[in-house]
């Protein structure tokens, strides 16, 4: 059976600094068209919470994956 599991980053433009997994409520998906849905609605929550100061000073943004795995 074929899942797929979304991985969700924060990250920033700062030199130096690397993107971090941020958790996520729901990781587990039917399809890649559901996961990506999630990811950019969950990506825009977390944008909400972040202030424009903060953004614009460390270049901080999402990035997200949706991988297939196989499983048992």
């Amino acid at each position: 059976m074929i899942k797929v599991f979304l991985v969700m980053y924060m990250c920033s433009t700062t030199p130096g600094n690397n993107c971090l997994v941020v958790p996520t409520p729901i990781e587990e998906f039917p399809d890649v068209f559901e996961c990506t849905r999630y990811g950019y609605i969950y990506s825009n929550d977390i944008m909400k919470t972040l202030t424009r100061e903060f953004v614009n000073k460390y270049g901080a943004h999402t990035r997200f994956v949706c991988e297939k795995k196989q499983t048992v």
